[in-house]
């Protein structure tokens, strides 16, 4: 029975990432088609200012809001689990109201905290990023509401209504937004053209006019990602109208009665308001990266500018230069990593929205083998795609840099980024099965020692000429092993779980690393013998792809079930088990 129990859980949170993985794939394409030529057309610049918005956005949008829908989905898989139907409607009913009043909150203190914050963070009087985050701001207010949608079916475990609405929110951020900024720009020019202005300003060349037209045109990339949000909210607001949430009367009517409201908001609160300063927590990376990295940046141009100016040399315009915008640009090369950096835990995402709820009901049951069965599914599917495309970010980034069309300066920094993003990857589902089995002030208490480490490492690195905006990228790489060590040790200890570290982590990292190995060579091979560059990179990715698979069949590290999940997984489960490839 227990084996069977695991099995249907497994079964139940597989299809569940499963579903989430082709809209992030999907809504990744979607990114790389927006942030790729948004980088040609506003500079590293512009993406400097695009990035210092989306900073400011994120903690803020955390700690209004980013709690709840966890909270909702654990609470709805909790009653759900329990037969409790009347609790999962008054959970969605009283989440409205709390949302609105959130997100209408976050919002006046990010458009009324910009000025003062984005003085601060530059530490120079310069406010080109405002253009950017005044058209950002509403965006809270919207994502608030698609929250509270995302959330109720996520805890019922309907991952459909949040994969659509991802991808309707990328296609509008993607139409919207390049044609915004790719507007501003060539409006810019087309007064410049006549006129040798720029907005009622004198500019002596036609770079000074483009790069005038920067702040409005990352402000312009920006509406795409507000707009979409808005229209996310209305597909989900549909859906729901015309498709309910599968309740039926009948089920309703055999569920006891409702907690009293207020004993629902009360743990409504007490569940979100942890997972709420984790997400915080972890969003302030992002935002010390913003603030430290420019003033400490800054501070280099002002006491010593030649080592930068001589590290980076042909690298950086006379514009950049004459206009003080190198620590503006070095930030955007950095934002442009962070990108790539960010692909992975994306990914891994889902398979912690997926697993919240099946651990969840496992730990409600009390099945220890369904405990151990969910969790060892979540960290197997999580490490074989975490390990293999971290190190082959991280060794292949220069390639991979010049690929998408940006800098070598990108590519140094994702050296670090991608090994980072092998631990934040991980991290992300670990917290969500922490916060399912009642342990949510771990990661809270985890994520703040962690960025502590951050700070001190990005204010004394990023403050070291030779090693700037790279300091950076140590103190991800820092923060990302500490929490991933030390939550996989919480995990296990609240749990009780004795997990097969050798079949979970140790395989899938011989596999990357043979793989990773294998697609170098191929890389510098193919690039010298047909002289494509961006052909070899390719042919170096696909190889890695196929000797990543064949790695894990010989060392048996994947399991029948997870073949079964599969497109025709029976038939090939057969073949493989045929030749004694799975387990």
């Amino acid at each position: 029975m227990g084996k069977r129990a695991g099995h249907t859980t497994k079964q139940s949170f597989l299809h569940g990432a499963l579903i989430l993985l082709v809209a992030i794939a999907i809504v990744k394409v979607i990114g790389a088609l927006f942030k790729i030529p948004l980088n040609l057309i506003i500079t590293p610049v512009g993406m400097g200012y695009f990035t210092t918005a989306y900073n400011l956005y994120n903690p803020i949008f955390s700690l209004a809001t980013a709690g709840f829908p966890i909270a909702i989905a654990r609470l709805v898989s909790e009653s759900y689990a329990r037969g409790r139907f009347r609790d999962i409607r008054q959970i969605h009913k009283v989440s409205i109201p709390i949302f609105l009043t959130l997100g209408a909150l976050a919002f006046c203190l990010m458009f009324f905290g910009a000025k003062p914050y984005v003085a601060y963070a530059t530490d120079s009087g310069d406010m080109n990023a405002l253009p950017a985050i005044y058209v950002l701001a509403p965006a809270i207010i919207f994502s608030s509401m698609v929250a509270i949608y995302r959330g109720y079916y996520e805890g019922l475990r309907n991952m459909y209504p949040t994969a659509l609405s991802e991808v309707v929110e990328a296609v509008f951020k993607l139409l919207l937004g390049l044609s915004a900024a790719y507007y501003v720009i060539c409006k810019g020019l087309e007064e410049f053209a006549a006129s040798g202005t720029v907005y009622g300003a004198a500019m002596p060349s036609e770079e000074y006019a483009k790069a005038a037209t920067l702040p409005y045109a990352a402000a312009g990339a920006i509406l795409g990602v507000t707009v979409g949000a808005l229209f996310s909210f209305f597909f989900l607001w549909i859906y729901h109208k015309r498709n309910g949430d599968g309740i039926t009367q009948e089920m309703l009517l055999g569920s006891p009665r409702p907690h009293p409201m207020k004993q629902t908001i009360s743990r409504m609160i007490r569940t979100a308001i942890p997972v709420a300063l984790g997400a915080l927590a972890v969003n302030l990376s992002s935002l010390v990266d913003t603030t430290f990295v420019q003033r400490r940046l800054r501070d280099i141009m002002s006491l010593n500018p030649d080592v930068l100016l001589n590290l980076y040399n042909g690298l950086l315009s006379d514009v950049v230069i004459q206009t003080d915008r190198v620590p503006t640009f070095l930030f955007g090369c950095y934002g442009n990593a962070t990108t790539l950096f960010m692909l992975i835990p994306a990914i891994t995402q889902a398979f912690g929205v997926s697993a919240l709820p099946s651990v969840t009901t496992a730990w409600t049951t009390g099945d220890p083998k369904k405990i151990k069965y969910s969790i060892e599914s979540v960290l197997r599917v999580v490490a074989l795609i975490t390990i293999p495309a971290g190190l082959g970010l991280s060794v292949l980034s220069g390639p991979i840099t010049r690929l998408l069309g940006y800098n070598s300066i990108t590519g140094s920094i994702l050296v670090l980024l991608g090994l980072g993003a092998i631990f934040a990857a991980t991290n992300t589902p670990i917290n969500s099965m922490l916060q399912a089995v009642g342990r949510v002030d771990i990661p809270i208490k985890l994520l703040s020692v962690g960025l502590v480490i951050k700070v001190a490492l990005n204010y004394y690195l990023v403050g070291i000429p030779e090693i700037n905006v790279m300091g950076a990228g140590i103190g991800t790489l820092a923060c990302y092993l500490f929490l991933t060590i030390f939550a996989l040790f919480f995990l296990c200890r609240e749990t009780k779980v004795k997990l097969n570290l050798f079949a979970l982590f140790v395989k899938p990292s011989l596999s990357g690393g043979v793989c990773v190995a294998a697609a170098y060579f191929v890389q510098k091979f193919a690039a010298q013998l047909i002289g494509q560059d961006k052909i070899a990179t390719l042919l170096a990715l696909v190889s890695a792809v196929v000797i990543y698979a064949i790695c894990m069949l010989w060392l048996k590290a994947l399991d029948k079930s997870d073949i079964l999940m599969l497109p025709k997984g029976q038939k090939i489960a057969k073949i493989l088990e045929n030749h004694g490839w799975i387990r």
